[in-house]
């Protein structure tokens, strides 16, 4: 687990492949996040469940990880995505870039 200050922020790869984040991707994270998603090829399922906050560095870093994987003709799917995050997403326009799968009611 990585922790910043007063911050925790979790990348675990499941089971089935994705990879879930907890807690809040933000500038202090950012870094970190990269450098684990660096190391990810294929298609990318990113679970957000877990994931309390996102700042635009975290988007920052979603972007790249998306771009480099699209070259390669895959991308990122998010699945689980709450409302609050996905109002996020939507705010900021990323919502057009991503497959975004909502949290299943």
């Amino acid at each position: 687990m990585w922790t910043g200050t007063n911050q925790m922020f979790e990348l675990e790869i499941m089971d089935n492949g994705s990879i879930t984040l907890h807690g809040r991707l933000d500038a202090a994270q950012a870094v970190k996040a990269q450098t684990f998603l660096d190391r990810v090829s294929g298609k990318c399922v990113l679970d957000l469940t877990k994931l309390e906050y996102i700042s635009s560095a975290g988007l920052g870093v979603l972007l790249k990880t998306h771009k480099r994987l699209m070259d390669s003709g895959n991308g990122i799917v998010l699945i689980n995505v709450n409302h609050h995050i996905h109002d996020i997403f939507r705010y900021s326009g990323f919502d057009k870039l991503f497959e975004i799968v909502p949290i299943d009611k």
